[in-house]
């Protein structure tokens, strides 16, 4: 497994989540995307938090953008 932590910067690599991405866990905005077995899984940031452990032993890719929550909270 590749652990992929992203800072901000580095989202050309990636394609920024945008709000339409919606949890797949409760239907909020998604802020983290993981990849297992091909098949993208997006989270909000309390998902992925709570799932995190198991999903970084599963996972191919692991794409955190939630540091973006702090920056729109300064705003």
């Amino acid at each position: 497994m590749s652990l992929n932590t992203t800072p901000n910067d580095d989202l050309r690599a990636e394609p920024q989540l945008t709000a339409a991405d919606r949890c797949d866990a409760c239907g909020a905005q998604a802020y983290v995307r993981a990849t297992v077995n091909g098949t993208e899984l997006l989270f909000c940031a309390h998902h992925a938090k709570k799932h995190q452990e198991k999903l970084e032993a599963i996972a191919e890719s692991w794409h955190d953008e939630s540091a973006r929550l702090l920056e729109d909270s300064r705003a």
